[in-house]
């Protein structure tokens, strides 16, 4: 089965091609890089030609609000569309658990509106819900610090290793489209302040780190457990300790 992964050579996507490839799938890596561009159309409906599946894991090189709304935008428009042209038969997006709880940040009302456009595409599809990975811990305290030190939400995190979110999304992939959204999270749940504690320890990075009863997680306010998955969540199998060891 041919699967197009697009961002597939990011973080995420160089990890999904490989565990697809793995199994005896024809996974395709699709980004800029590749000579495929999601917003200017380059080079995608020739890329997608023969693709049962299409994978995005892709993301705005801004973060800016209205930026990052126009990236997802015209990028999930161009690829629906190819999608339909070409006879693709599944579409699946990797999106962040508690989406919908933050919309006041503008990134992720950019991501619900990606989710709203593939739900409303006639697509059959599946959208992967991934909570934060492992590796952002430094870049959410990079958001969070003022001076040398780090001031962040007094919230929950059940954090997960890139890898074991790949997984998810291989296997989704390979699957039949669910309509819905599938969650995945790792195997602990950590303080906000806890997590990023540990992981700028990973980095030898000396910074404090409190928590602030009116800090924000990319500008949203939060209750204590938004960002956790519900019930019935896939769980990684890599634990943050065993991931900080290998580093």
């Amino acid at each position: 089965m041919k699967i197009v992964v697009i961002g597939g050579t990011g973080l995420i996507g160089s990890k999904v091609v490989a565990k697809l490839n793995e199994h005896g799938h024809e996974a395709v890596a699709a980004s800029p890089n590749t000579g495929v561009n999601t917003v200017t159309g380059e080079g995608l409906a020739e890329t997608l030609q023969g693709a049962s599946v299409v994978i995005d894991v892709s993301n705005s090189p801004s973060f800016a609000d209205d930026a990052v709304m126009e990236f997802f935008r015209v990028s999930t428009a161009n690829l629906l569309k190819a999608e339909a042209e070409t006879g693709a038969t599944h579409h699946v997006a990797l999106s962040v658990v508690g989406t919908q709880r933050l919309q006041q940040a503008g990134y992720f009302r950019a991501k619900q509106m990606q989710e709203d456009m593939i739900r409303d595409s006639g697509m059959p599809y599946s959208i992967v819900h991934a909570t934060q990975f492992f590796e952002f811990a430094k870049t959410l305290a990079d958001s969070a610090t003022e001076g040398d030190t780090v001031s962040v939400a007094p919230i929950k995190i059940q954090p997960i290793f890139s890898g074991d979110v790949a997984a998810a999304v291989g296997r989704t992939a390979a699957g039949a489209p669910v309509n819905g959204i599938v969650e995945v999270g790792g195997p602990d749940t950590f303080q906000l302040e806890d997590f990023i504690r540990k992981g700028l320890a990973v980095h030898g990075d000396p910074r404090r780190v409190i928590t602030d009863p009116q800090g924000l997680y990319w500008g949203a306010s939060l209750q204590e457990s938004d960002l956790l998955p519900g019930p019935g969540a896939t769980i990684g199998e890599t634990s943050f300790a065993q991931w900080s060891a290998q580093q």
